[in-house]
């Protein structure tokens, strides 16, 4: 299975439980699919880039899951006839390879620097989960 991120943007004037009721709906889904959840961060109300439906505020939510890959596009299908949803994104996400590089090579070489090769390759590659719980400063 691999390892995805949802980001929901949903109507800012849907009541709390509604708001609730989509990401349980949501999580179900991914559940009933074969998949697993791994966390829910919902990020709160913040300003829009530009307006979506006359909104220029959307309420967003992080669901970080692991699933088979078939199970994406039935998600999205779910997701697109939703209508409290303004926006969704699912990425994948890559897993960090240093503890995988450990068990192969021997405890030794997991401790050791990565060469120059290794930094300048894993710079545009590696997504910190670190990202996904707190929202960009510039949105604020």
């Amino acid at each position: 299975m691999r390892r995805y991120e949802l980001m929901l943007v949903l109507r800012p004037d849907i009541a709390d439980d509604r708001t609730s009721a989509v990401i349980d709906r949501t999580t179900r889904a991914i559940v009933a699919a074969g998949g697993q959840i791994i966390k829910v961060a919902p990020w709160g109300r913040r300003r829009l880039a530009y307006p979506i439906d006359r909104n220029r505020e959307g309420s967003y939510h992080i669901i970080l899951f692991e699933a088979p890959s078939e199970a994406i596009a039935e998600l999205e299908r779910g997701l697109l006839i939703t209508e409290e949803l303004l926006r969704h994104l699912v990425t994948r996400v890559e897993r960090p390879v240093k503890a995988a590089r450990g068990r192969e090579e021997g405890a030794e070489e997991a401790f050791a620097a990565p060469s120059e090769e290794e930094e300048e390759e894993d710079q545009g590659e590696r997504i910190d989960e670190s990202e996904s719980e707190a929202a960009p400063a510039a949105i604020d």
